[in-house]
């Protein structure tokens, strides 16, 4: 079993997917994480569009100032993780977002 799967979790995922803007979005993670962590996510998720791009380590900690450690854990993820970061940035790309 995963380690994050359960109850909570479920209840925490439903509770996002309840969001209907981005407005909405903003107020639920400003109240549910600190300013760092969801500016490191959003970091990671850009990491992860630089990478599946093409670009390497170097550009992506340049443009992103991240730790060349966290560029190659979002690497790994995109290589042997269960498809979590292609999923949202093929949808997002359908949108006309980058």
């Amino acid at each position: 079993m995963n380690k994050i799967n359960g109850k909570d979790t479920d209840r925490l995922f439903k509770a996002i997917l309840s969001l209907e803007t981005v407005e909405e979005c903003y107020k639920f993670f400003e109240d549910v994480c600190t300013v760092k962590e969801i500016q490191d996510l959003a970091q990671r998720l850009k990491a992860a569009g630089m990478l599946m791009n093409g670009e390497n380590y170097t550009v992506v900690s340049k443009e992103t100032g991240m730790s060349t450690a966290t560029i190659s854990r979002v690497n790994k993820c995109l290589s042997y993780g269960d498809g979590g970061y292609k999923l949202v940035l093929d949808r997002l790309e359908k949108k006309g977002e980058k």
